[in-house]
């Protein structure tokens, strides 16, 4: 047998014993949260959609509408002939929608995160990163050629020793504005005083904060009202929006810079032009949203109201949609959450390296297209579960 087959079924073997095998689950999506998984019909608290735009008719609508009106593929890089007109109309709309000078689109949150590390810092500079940013910001600040500090999570006051003794001769400080896994939100005035007082760019990923947060879902910065130059927004389009991909804004040079030298943007196909006159429809549903937003409020009061009969396991506290319940073993939380698909409920088992090791989880994610029957069934169903979780057959 080959070396490399030897290591890759020795790495197999480690990752089903440590109860770190993963699979991807075919779902076929019958509503904004149920879904069918193997021909059961189940109600999904496993999806980014915070408004339950994705399956919204007017979002479908304008997709058609787009493609018939503009084509499906762009054919081509925006810097050789695929940036459309509708390209250009969405990138002014998301310019004015994040309250900054100029925008970009990107193909994804991932591709947007590798673009602004890689292009806005580089050999001789210095990122400094939240210990709990999300992998695509990991793998942006190494591919830079930056040095890379990593500062204890919300930390202010490391940060700020960090960047006292930095003689890098630019700065960058990223941080996501919500976090993934935790549900919790970064101290976004405090860094951007930080950014102000030693000359640094402040690189904000507000993937889960769009759409939720801020007047007419504008997202985390425009809920603060900051206002600076030094803020590059990173936005995505593929959760609370409905639709893929994300967007970068900032000021006028800096996404002058991005255009001429960002990698995974210059050789990138431009995204759908369908796609494109489909986000100008979400950014307006996004807009007058706010009912949606508030049974958003509603659905994590009410599941919080539940989380006393689920001892010993810990909800965090979290303000969004986001609602981590803490179980820490990583068999323990598969079990969880395979009891729970029994009982018609998908929430999803998170497991490391997602998280530190010891703090698996089940991530419960809410949608403003849950109803009060779902939450009531998924706390009264999570009591019960927990309560005889040590009957559980591993």
């Amino acid at each position: 047998m080959s070396v490399w087959r030897n290591r890759f079924l020795a790495d197999a073997a480690g990752w089903q014993s440590a109860g770190l095998r993963r699979q991807r689950r075919i779902v076929r999506p019958v509503s904004s949260t149920e879904v069918e998984i193997g021909g059961k019909l189940v109600t999904a608290f496993a999806s980014n959609d915070y408004l339950g735009l994705s399956r919204d008719p007017r979002l479908i609508e304008a997709i058609g509408e787009g493609a018939r009106r503009f084509g499906a593929g762009a054919g081509a890089s925006h810097l050789v002939s695929g940036h459309h007109a509708v390209h250009e109309a969405l990138e002014h709309e998301l310019a004015r929608f994040a309250g900054k000078p100029a925008a970009l689109a990107c193909m994804n949150g991932y591709v947007a995160n590798l673009a602004l590390l890689t292009t806005l810092a580089g050999e001789g500079d210095a990122i400094y990163s939240d210990q709990l940013n999300h992998a695509s910001i990991v793998d942006g600040a190494r591919l830079s050629r930056a040095s890379v500090s990593i500062y204890p999570h919300a930390d202010v006051g490391a940060l700020d020793a960090l960047l006292a003794s930095s003689a890098a001769r630019h700065k960058l400080v990223v941080t996501d504005a919500v976090f993934s896994m935790d549900g919790d939100i970064a101290p976004l005035e405090a860094l951007l005083a930080l950014c102000e007082r030693h000359d640094a760019l402040l690189v904000v990923d507000d993937a889960h904060g769009i759409g939720v947060w801020g007047p007419e879902g504008r997202g985390s910065v425009q809920l603060l009202g900051l206002q600076s130059e030094r803020i590059v927004y990173m936005g995505t389009l593929g959760k609370a929006a409905g639709l893929s991909g994300a967007f970068i804004a900032a000021d006028q040079l800096i996404v002058d810079r991005l255009i001429q030298r960002a990698r995974p943007l210059v050789f990138s196909t431009a995204g759908s032009p369908a796609l494109a006159h489909a986000t100008l429809t979400a950014l307006e549903l996004i807009r007058s949203a706010d009912a949606a937003r508030e049974r958003l409020v509603r659905h994590r009061e009410r599941l919080h109201d539940f989380a006393s009969g689920w001892q010993p396991y810990r909800l965090l506290a979290s303000a969004t949609p986001i609602q981590p319940l803490i179980i820490g073993d990583n068999a323990g939380v598969v079990r969880l959450a395979e009891a729970l698909l029994q009982e018609g409920l998908w929430v999803p088992a998170i497991r490391p390296p997602t998280v530190p090791a010891g703090s698996a989880r089940l991530r419960i994610a809410l949608s403003a297209a849950h109803t009060d029957e779902d939450i009531g069934r998924l706390g009264a169903a999570l009591s019960r579960i927990v309560s005889t979780a040590g009957t559980i057959p591993a």
